[in-house]
């Protein structure tokens, strides 16, 4: 398992845990980071934060202590 933070813009898989139970770990759910849902990590921004991924269909922008809350497991 690779957290989201450590993947590279191209890199896709599975999503597999959310880590912890913080109010930022609830509110990805909400958005659809769910175990078992496929990601695609889009693209970053020039100084680091944000990282855009693709889950299901829909965009999200995250910070990379929001993002390092997400293990993957990634395709290969």
């Amino acid at each position: 398992m690779t957290p989201l933070d450590k993947m590279v813009p191209g890199q896709q898989g599975k999503v597999v845990e959310l880590v912890g139970d913080s109010p930022v770990s609830r509110r990805l759910m909400e958005l659809g980071m769910v175990p078992g849902r496929h990601i695609k990590y889009i693209r970053k921004a020039p100084l680091r934060d944000p990282l855009v991924v693709q889950i299901e269909g829909s965009c999200l922008s995250l910070r990379h202590a929001e993002a390092s809350l997400v293990k993957v497991e990634v395709e290969k």
